[in-house]
This record gives C-alpha cells, structure tokens and sequence, in this order.
C-alpha cells in the first residue's frame, strides 16, 4: 500500500510542469487527495465493512469534485489532473500509470448486474470530458481524445476520436500523453473528402452542361450534324474519369473508414 501511495505522489512531478513542490501537491492536488481517500474507502470496501466506504467517497466527492465508488479498482501511478467532475462507476478497472482529465466518464449504460463498467490496461490516457460507458475494454497505451464517446472495445496502442469513439491508427508515431492537439480529427477529415467529391461532380455536371449548349448552338449551323456531334462527346470524354480507374479513391477509403466506425 505505501508503494502505491508514492506511485502516485510521484508520478504528479512526472506529468504536471505545474508541480513545483511537495507541500503543493500534497495539499492543492485534489486529483491525489481523492485517490488517497479512494484507496482507504476500497480497503473498507474489501474487508466488507458496510457505509463507512460509501460515506468516505461521499465527502471526497464534496471536497474534491471527484466521484469514485469504493468498489472500483484502481492501479498504481495514476493520475487525476485537476479532476472536477470524474465520476469513476463500481465496477470499473484501472491499469498503472493511467492519465484522467477533468470530466471524464467511466460509467455503465444501464442497471444491469455484475460487470457493468470499463476496464483500462495501463498508460491509458483519457481525455478532457471523454464518456467511457458500459462494461468494455481499452487496450494499454490506448489514448481517448478530448470529448470522445467510447461504447466498444478499443485495441492496444490506439487513438480515439469522435462521437461515438472511432479508433485512428497511429502507426510508427508515438502519442505523448499530454499532446492533445496531436490528436487527429476524422470528422474534419470526412468532410473535406466529401467536399472535394461534391466539387468535382459539379465541374463534371457543368462541362455536360456546356456540351449540351453547344451542341443545340451548333446543331443547326453545321454541315455535317454527326461530326458536331462527335465533337461535342469528345469534349465531355476529356472530363470524365475512366471507367477502370475510379476517381477519390483515398476520399473514398477514409469515408468508408469513417461510416465503419475505423476499425473498432
């Protein structure tokens, strides 16, 4: 117990530049004062000692913000940054070195029985106002952006994104943990996809458009209608793609990636 309790004094230095002395953390890091609280109200928890849990968890929710039943189990080195308004269900479970912002949600989805909240694998980071609902899995180093709605199991090393959560894949690039701003953006991803679709069918529907103008223009003044006619559908086969190789294909495979969920 007391190497967990230094883990997690610890780590606050490791992860917060705002950490400057031990008397601060100690005594301004409700993050630290709620897990130490948490700690002593689970141990009651285990040992089956009825209310007292519960009413621990009550006054470090009133002292802290930070709402965490006693049942929820919890690894060492985890860190709450700031905090106000976690709330941190029964059932859930926790890995080291875990990273929560304030906000964060790791609930369940309805009222039934037994396993009903998330587990996390270690160095999870989940971020600003993220909603982790139901009895689901995160993979370790798993990394949940700010805002996001995760309800399915996410792999190991992953990014989510979005509402519901979709995993972005991150390949050959490691995410540091407080680098929020890294995070991409599938939803703006998407939309611009689909712009540049719209965009080039309408410039496809305008050259149709002027071909068909020209065509009724020139139609009556030739000599030879069949050669105007000719013309006119060469002009609008320059401007068409071939059939054999389809046009946006990269648009077309983050759209479907998109509308897939990204590989959750």
């Amino acid at each position: 117990m007391l190497s967990t309790l230094i883990a997690d004094f610890k780590i606050i230095f490791e992860r917060d530049p705002a950490a400057r002395n031990w008397l601060e953390v100690l005594f301004c890091y409700p993050g630290l004062q709620a897990l130490w609280l948490h700690r002593f109200a689970h141990w009651l928890y285990n040992v089956g000692i009825p209310f007292f849990p519960r009413l621990i968890s009550h006054l470090a929710r009133f002292l802290t913000g930070i709402e965490i039943h006693p049942g929820a189990q919890i690894g060492c080195g985890v860190f709450i940054d700031h905090g106000m308004g976690v709330v941190i269900g029964e059932t859930t479970i926790i890995g080291d070195y875990g990273l929560i912002y304030q906000g964060v949600t790791l609930g369940g989805t309805g009222k039934e029985s037994g396993k009903r909240h998330p587990t996390l694998g270690e160095n999870v980071v989940v971020g600003t106002g993220a909603k982790v609902l139901g009895n689901i899995q995160l993979g370790n180093n798993t990394r949940i952006g700010a805002g996001s709605v995760v309800l399915r199991d996410v792999p190991s090393d992953c990014t989510v994104v979005g509402v519901p959560g979709r995993v972005v894949h991150r390949s050959g690039e490691r995410v540091e943990p407080l680098e929020h701003g890294r995070l991409p953006d599938s939803e703006a991803q998407v939309i611009r996809a689909l712009v540049d679709r719209i965009e080039s069918l309408e410039q496809q529907l305008q050259t149709v458009q002027t071909s068909q103008q020209n065509l009724q223009e020139n139609f009556g003044k030739a000599a030879n209608p069949v050669a105007a006619i000719e013309k006119c559908y060469a002009m609008t086969a320059e401007h068409t793609p071939p059939e054999d190789q389809p046009s946006c294909r990269i648009e077309d495979r983050v759209i479907n990636e998109f509308l897939d969920g990204s590989g959750i």
